[in-house]
């Protein structure tokens, strides 16, 4: 995993600390079989390296259950079929553009992705299938196209459509369009050490002027500028973020410093991840993927809010 994909991740760890929530996380080990040239086996081992790696980003145990596709695709399967069955070759095809020589696994894909959505799948989480849970899905935009199909076809299951909060693409160090990739040099990852992120973090895409000279003239464009971009992510302090922006537009602060800065808060971030992660061993991991209920009172505000409302008129 690489900075990019910590994202979703940091902001869905922020709404579960915030809200007291339960959390359910989907790995989609079968999608990678579907879409890429990896045997089970590979991905059966990949997905347990993922599995740690999200761990190891601070997720309470109580409150968090993780499944994998492969494991727990019987559970949801009658939902699973239902979502199929409403759903036709041509909008598949229209949302995704998959075409006749693409495998059935990735025509089917898309039903299972979507089955999550919807509090049914989770009996041991929510007991009576008949009573609709409301589902929010942090997510990178590039998952857009499974929800907004999910969200086309609940209705018509008499499902709650799920509401999405969508993360923007994190910019890749070589200052292309488009995500960070895991091209190398172009990201750097949570297995990297310090000299190897200040390696690539010093070569990133630059806004700032070709010399010192034009620099101080021109200033720097925060706008194209990746260090910038960066720390827009993950640097908590806005009035910081805010005065360095300034600085480096007006040519006060140059390229160097602003890197300088990012290689500190990217290190510490990579070097508690990978602390973390030493930690999550295989029974921890058995305790996140067990099938139980999960331990959570929701937000208290929320609740003295609703009971404050006077009582509708019959």
């Amino acid at each position: 995993m690489h900075m990019g994909h910590l994202v979703p991740f940091l902001f869905t760890k922020w709404l579960q600390d915030t809200f007291d929530v339960p959390l359910v996380i989907q790995m989609t080990d079968d999608e990678k079989f579907y879409f890429k040239d990896l045997t089970i086996e590979q991905l059966e081992k990949m997905t347990i390296e993922n599995i740690k790696d999200i761990i190891a980003m601070g997720f309470n145990k109580d409150k968090t259950f993780i499944f994998n596709n492969f494991n727990y695709v019987g559970t949801m399967y009658k939902t699973i079929a239902r979502i199929e069955k409403a759903t036709t070759a041509s909008q598949v095809r229209g949302c995704f553009g998959f075409k006749g020589e693409d495998n059935v696994g990735k025509w089917m894909f898309p039903a299972i992705q979507a089955a999550p959505s919807f509090s049914v799948c989770f009996p041991h989480l929510f007991p009576n299938p008949k009573k609709n849970v409301y589902c929010l899905i942090p997510q990178a935009i590039d998952q857009d196209p499974y929800f907004r199909l999910t969200r086309d076809i609940a209705p018509r299951l008499g499902f709650l459509k799920p509401a999405l909060i969508h993360s923007k693409f994190f910019p890749g160090l070589s200052g292309s369009a488009g995500k960070m990739s895991s091209s190398v040099g172009a990201a750097v990852f949570l297995t990297d050490t310090e000299k190897q992120i200040k390696t690539k973090i010093n070569a990133a895409f630059s806004g700032g002027g070709k010399d010192k000279e034009e620099h101080l003239l021109m200033g720097g464009l925060n706008e194209v500028d990746v260090p910038i971009q960066w720390l827009s992510f993950f640097m908590d302090d806005d009035d910081e973020f805010a005065r360095i922006q300034h600085e480096y537009a007006a040519g006060r602060m140059m390229s160097g410093e602003v890197k300088k800065i990012l290689i500190a808060i990217i290190a510490k971030i990579v070097k508690g991840h990978q602390d973390a992660r030493k930690e999550v061993s295989q029974a921890v991991i058995d305790e996140f993927m067990a099938i139980r209920p999960l331990k959570y009172e929701g937000n208290k505000k929320a609740k003295e809010a609703a009971a404050a409302q006077p009582a509708k008129a019959e």
